[in-house]
C-alpha cells in the first residue's frame, strides 16, 4: 500500500499465500491521502475505528494511534503488519469493541463496518470523548456508505457531509456539536424465543451490536435448532462461530452436564454469548473465548462441535472460513466425535465435509437450509 507515509507491504490474518484479497482497499488510501493534503494533524488522542486488517495504523503509527476493532483476526493482521513495517512496539494501542474507550479522543477515523447497529453502537460510546476541535473523517466505498450512515454521524455527533467519490470511494466529515444532547444507547438489546424450537422456546437471547441477527431469531438458526442432536449425557460441546451463543445455551440446556466452549472471532459475539448464556440460569460449565476458530483448542477434547459457518469476510464473498472450521473441528474432536453444520444449500457444505472427514450424513433439509453431520473415524 502506497502512502504519503510510505510503502507497507500488508497482510490479512491468517497469512496465506494464496489468498488474493488485500488487506487495504481505495477508501484506507484515500482517507491517508486526504490527511496529508489537508495537513490534519493526527496528534493528541487519535482513534481508529473499524481499522479492517491495520492499514490505518500502520501508516500512522508514528502518531501512536489507538485501535478499536470488533475482529481478533484484525488484531492479529495488525500485530503481523506492525512488525513487518518496522514500527516500534507499543507504537498503537489495540482495544477491542468492549473495552472501556478513551476518555478524550483529539482525531476520530472511522472505516464504515457493515453494521450500521456496530456503527451506532460505537459512536454512541466515544462521542462523550469526542469534543469541538475532534477532527472527525469517515471512509469507506460508495456502496457502503448510504443515507441511513450519514445520518447516524449527525444524530450522535454532528453535521454531517461526504466528499466526491475516488476510485468508488468516498469520505465522511462530521463537525462534532458543542456538548450534544446525545440519545441513549440501545445496546445490548434481549428478545425472547417463540416456542417450538426445543430446550430454549421461550429462553431470552441477548445481541450486542453487530453481532448477527441480534435482535431477532433467524431463520436458518431456528431450522438448526429445531434438529439439534440429542440424548447426550456429560459431553465436551463446542459452539463454533457462537454469535449470540443461542445454539450453545440450547445443547447446554438439553443436557446440564454439558460442558460448552463458546467460541467466535468476534468481541461482541462472545460477549452476546456469554450474556445469553448467564441470562438463562445456566450453572457456568462453559467457556467463552475470542480466538481464530479452534485455535489453540487441544485436539481431541470435543465431542460435538456445532457450525454455522460464515460465507463473508467484510464484504467479500469467501469460503475460507468454512474451511478452516471444518479442518479444526476434525482435528480437536475424539474418535466417534461429531461434526453439525447448518448452512444455505447452495453454498455445498457437503462436499467440504466429504473432503474433511471422508462423508457426511443430511439430518434435515428446506428449500433454504441443511443440516449435516460429519463423524470423524
Amino acid at each position: 500500500m502506497t502512502t504519503p507515509w510510505g510503502e507497507f507491504a500488508l497482510t490479512r490474518f491468517p497469512e496465506d499465500p494464496r489468498d488474493r484479497l488485500r488487506a487495504w482497499d481505495a477508501s484506507d488510501e484515500y482517507l491517508l491521502r486526504h490527511l496529508a493534503a489537508q495537513d490534519v494533524p493526527p496528534s493528541g488522542t487519535v482513534v481508529v475505528l473499524g481499522d479492517r486488517w491495520g492499514a490505518l495504523v500502520t501508516a500512522l503509527a508514528a502518531h501512536r494511534p489507538t485501535q478499536i476493532t470488533d475482529s481478533f483476526l484484525t488484531q492479529q493482521a495488525t500485530r503481523a503488519n506492525l512488525a513487518r513495517a518496522g514500527a516500534e512496539t507499543g507504537a498503537v494501542r489495540l482495544l477491542t469493541t468492549q473495552d472501556p474507550p478513551p476518555e478524550r479522543v483529539d482525531v476520530l477515523l472511522v472505516r464504515v463496518p457493515k453494521s450500521l447497529a456496530l456503527l451506532e453502537d460505537q459512536l454512541l460510546r466515544l462521542a462523550p470523548a469526542v469534543h469541538e476541535g475532534t477532527v472527525v473523517v469517515g471512509t469507506g466505498m460508495v456502496k457502503e456508505i448510504h443515507t441511513s450512515t450519514l445520518r447516524l454521524f449527525e444524530r450522535i455527533l454532528g453535521p454531517t457531509r461526504t466528499s466526491l467519490a475516488e476510485k468508488k470511494a468516498r469520505l465522511i466529515f462530521c463537525t462534532p456539536r458543542p456538548a450534544p444532547d446525545r440519545p441513549a444507547n440501545p445496546w445490548p438489546r434481549s428478545y425472547a424465543l417463540p416456542d417450538g424450537i426445543g430446550a430454549v422456546s421461550g429462553r431470552t437471547v441477548v445481541g450486542h451490536a453487530g453481532v448477527f441477527c441480534a435482535d431477532r431469531l433467524d431463520i436458518g438458526t431456528r431450522f438448526f435448532l429445531q434438529h439439534l442432536p440429542a440424548g447426550r449425557t456429560g459431553a465436551r460441546v463446542v459452539d463454533l462461530g457462537c454469535g449470540n451463543g443461542v445454539v450453545g445455551t440450547a445443547a447446554a440446556l438439553a443436557d446440564p452436564a454439558a460442558e460448552v466452549l463458546f467460541v467466535d472471532e468476534s468481541f461482541q459475539a462472545v460477549a452476546s454469548a456469554e450474556a445469553t448464556y448467564r441470562a438463562n440460569g445456566m450453572p457456568g460449565r462453559a467457556e467463552f473465548r475470542v480466538g481464530d476458530g479452534l485455535a489453540g483448542v487441544p485436539a481431541g477434547s470435543a465431542d460435538l462441535v456445532l457450525n454455522n459457518p460464515p460465507f463473508h469476510s467484510h464484504q467479500a464473498t469467501t469460503d475460507a472460513t468454512a474451511w478452516r472450521m471444518f479442518t479444526g473441528a476434525r482435528r480437536v474432536l475424539r474418535p466417534g466425535g461429531e461434526l453439525w453444520v447448518i448452512g444455505n444449500r447452495h453454498l455445498g457444505h457437503h462436499v467440504k465435509l466429504r473432503k474433511v472427514f471422508g462423508d457426511s450424513e443430511l439430518i434435515a433439509g428446506g428449500p433454504k437450509f441443511v443440516v449435516l453431520k460429519a463423524v470423524k473415524r
